[in-house]
């Protein structure tokens, strides 16, 4: 998949209370047409007022699950980004609210690919947690140990079918 082609002039939506990681989001989307927002309100105003392909929403600070709510009834895909709302719980809770992916900031340099993901799985009516399963599953395991999954296997089970 050619990231760059797929992300071309994509309308995104990047919310975070941190200038910088607002700053660094925008240079690895330079290939989008990207609009932020550092508030709640702004992001509100912003995803009820434009059309966006995909959003980046960060967790804690924006009150990022409200705007997922939005996102959802606006059909725009949202990839949920955090340091630290960091936890098992909020990775289910993304999921459960209808998030399309959940990605720590330590891993935000390859969001790109990770929107490109979550667009090429819309595209091809494909489950996009599949693909984030095999990108952030490692990550997850060394964060929350081996057994991440074992507190609740038909969850995963269930958000992991083909």
């Amino acid at each position: 998949m050619d990231v760059k082609k797929r992300l071309k002039g994509k309308k995104v939506l990047i919310v975070d209370d941190e200038k910088d990681i607002l700053d660094q989001l925008m240079e690895i989307l330079a290939m989008c047409s990207v609009d932020k927002a550092s508030t709640f309100e702004d992001a509100k105003e912003l995803l009820e007022t434009n059309f966006y392909h995909i959003a980046v929403l960060d967790i804690m600070g924006v009150h990022g699950y409200e705007l997922l709510e939005i996102a959802n009834k606006k059909n725009v895909p949202a990839l949920m980004l955090t340091a630290h709302a960091l936890s098992k719980k909020n990775l289910k809770k993304s999921f459960k609210k209808g998030a399309s992916y959940y990605v720590p900031k330590d891993e935000m340099s390859k969001v790109d690919v990770f929107l490109a993901d979550i667009l090429e799985a819309r595209e091809k009516d494909k489950n996009v947690v599949i693909k984030w399963y095999e990108r952030l599953s490692g990550f997850c395991e060394r964060r929350f140990g081996p057994d991440w999954r074992d507190d609740e296997p038909e969850f995963w089970d269930h958000l992991l079918k083909y």
